[in-house]
Order: structure tokens, then C-alpha cells, then sequence
């Protein structure tokens, strides 16, 4: 919908306004929705397992990723120590003073990458609203040295509860949606209701949209283009419903172009305002062939963040449990 800029900077605050979780758990408060998330809603999401299958979620991270460089690189893997290493008698004599190998070998790696250049999690410290982030705290909270508030470590074992699939491109009967298609409550609410499913507060939302598995053989402008995704007009019915997190499979969750003027405005008011989980570039192709041959979108969701401490967003080994 397109609107005049001050009508734009109108709708914004007024979402802003009824969306706002600050102050909701404590003027101390970093985790943000993830407090919706308690024994009840973890033992809920464990009931659901129930064939004992897990599937993974996550991109690999490796050279063959989504990013182009620039902004973004795909991960880097050096290998400090090797196989040839060993073969050819380089490590006959152990490091750090540890003795002669006697046969023994190993390798050793070290790896270099953008915490948001895969399947990752926004942190609350990630995205900045006039000079403030979550709970109100102030922007220069993060500094060359990492944030002081709000880090994605504050996610660290937290991220268990139940998930429910939203597969648009079944729903649609497409194979994916296409770049600048909104995503708004009724349809969710229409995918809901044709899975006899309701969402509950404490569960993550997982957007499927198709756009992953149209792209992932060459991957063009997937990170940082045009995609299809998230209504900013979602953002009052995430509120109202307690949702916990929302991931998605493409590189920013909600749509592009942004549907007014203000750059990922669903961010704005649901992550720095609301204080939601936003995970991105999650892998939902394997989980959407399961659920649709056997008719379950619900399951246990396990997706906690590596604990980087002061960071703006973590790479995350996420799992789907049935």
C-alpha cells in the first residue's frame, strides 16, 4: 500500500505505539519475548515429539552460501593443522611442549565469518530505532567492544518451545512466492485454521516462502535484494498473539521493497519495540516435504544461537523435532 511520507512516519509510530513490549518484563530486561517462554511452553513443545525425528534448519556455512562479499562474505574455513601435516611427519613432535606423536595425529581449523552471513538470529541489539534500542537503552550501549546490552548471548538456552510451519507456496499452490509479495495475518490465520492449528503465546513462527529453494542453486541477489516476506501490517498480530520468535527463509524476514518509506520498518516496531526473536536465511524446504506428507506443522522447535558474547547476531544449528 502505498502512502505519502507523513502518513508513513503516522502508521509507523502508531504501530510503534500498540506493539511496544518496553518495560513489559522490567526496565533490565534483554531477552524480550523470549520471556513468554517458561517450563509450561517448553514441556508443551516436548509433547509434540512424538516419531522422534529431528530435522535441521540450518544453512551449511561454507563457500557455497548465500552472500556475494561486500557487506557480507560466506564463511571462511583455514586449516591450521592437516591430515598431510601428519602424513608427511610434520607433527611426528606434538605442540606445546606435549612430546613425540607416537603415531598420533589430528587437525585444527579456525574459522572466520559475519555472524549474520548464514541461518542466524538478530539479536536486540542489532537494529537501532532514534538513538535507542530494546527496552529503551541507548544506542552507544554498542561499541567497538561489542554490546553491553542486549548481546544475542542473552539468548543462550532459551530458544525451546513450540513451532508451528506457515508454508505459503503449499497454501498458494505455487512453488515460491515472488520478490515484494507480503505476507499478512489473514493468510496466516487462513493456513492456521486449515491445519486446525491456533497460535499460542510463547511459539515461533516459521515463514516459509519458497524463496530459498527457488535461489539456492544460484544464488543472484537472495542477500540483500528484493524478497518476498513479512506485511509490516503483521506486526499488531504478532503483538496480540505473544509470538515468541519468527524466522524465516529469506535474507530479512519481511518484504522488499519495504512497503513504506522506512527501511525494514517490521524490525522497527517488532524487534527494537516488540523485543521478538527474528531468525533469518532458515532452511524450511526439508521440514515443509515432512509436514506435507505427514500433515503435522507442529513440533518442537530447538534453535539456540552460538553464546557470542556482545554480538549483534549468531549462527545457530536449528532443529526441528517430531
Amino acid at each position: 500500500m502505498d502512502i505519502p511520507e507523513d502518513d508513513d512516519a503516522r502508521l509507523l509510530q502508531h504501530y510503534i505505539d500498540i506493539c511496544s513490549n518496553w518495560g513489559r518484563w522490567g526496565e533490565d530486561d534483554q531477552i524480550g519475548t523470549l520471556n513468554l517462554v517458561g517450563p509450561e511452553q517448553v514441556r508443551r513443545a516436548a509433547r509434540l515429539v512424538r516419531q522422534g525425528k529431528t530435522i535441521s534448519l540450518s544453512l551449511p556455512y561454507d563457500q557455497r552460501g548465500p552472500q556475494p562479499g561486500g557487506f557480507r562474505n560466506n564463511p571462511q574455513l583455514y586449516l591450521t593443522a592437516t591430515g598431510t601435516d601428519h602424513t608427511t611427519g610434520a607433527q611426528d613432535l606434538l605442540p606445546a611442549d606435549w612430546g613425540p606423536a607416537k603415531g598420533m595425529g589430528f587437525s585444527d581449523d579456525v574459522l572466520v565469518m559475519p555472524t549474520q552471513c548464514g541461518t542466524q538470529w538478530d539479536s536486540l541489539s542489532h537494529i537501532f530505532w532514534n538513538g535507542r534500542m530494546w527496552n529503551g537503552r541507548p544506542a552507544d550501549q554498542v561499541t567497538s567492544k561489542g554490546a553491553a546490552a542486549n548481546g544475542i548471548e542473552n539468548y543462550s538456552g532459551r530458544i525451546v518451545m513450540r513451532g508451528l510451519l506457515i508454508d505459503l507456496p503449499a497454501h498458494r499452490g505455487v512453488a515460491a512466492l515472488e520478490p515484494g509479495e507480503a505476507i499478512g495475518s489473514a493468510e496466516v490465520e487462513d493456513f492456521l485454521a486449515a491445519h486446525d492449528l491456533t497460535a499460542l503465546p510463547g511459539d515461533a513462527l516459521l515463514v516459509r516462502t519458497g524463496f530459498m529453494a527457488a535461489r539456492r542453486d544460484d544464488w543472484g541477489d537472495y542477500a540483500g535484494g528484493h524478497a518476498p516476506g513479512l506485511s509490516l501490517h503483521m506486526a499488531p498480530w504478532l503483538r496480540r498473539h505473544d509470538i515468541a520468535a519468527v524466522a524465516g527463509d529469506t535474507w530479512g524476514l519481511e518484504v522488499r521493497p519495504n512497503e513504506i518509506s522506512y527501511f525494514q520498518p517490521l524490525h522497527i516496531v517488532s524487534l527494537v519495540h516488540g523485543g521478538i526473536a527474528f531468525g533469518e536465511m532458515f532452511d524450511l524446504d526439508a521440514l515443509a516435504a515432512d509436514c506435507a506428507e505427514d500433515g503435522v506443522y507442529e513440533f518442537m522447535f530447538v534453535a539456540d544461537p552460538l553464546p557470542l558474547t556482545g554480538a549483534s547476531g549468531a549462527p545457530v544449528s536449528a532443529l526441528a523435532i517430531k
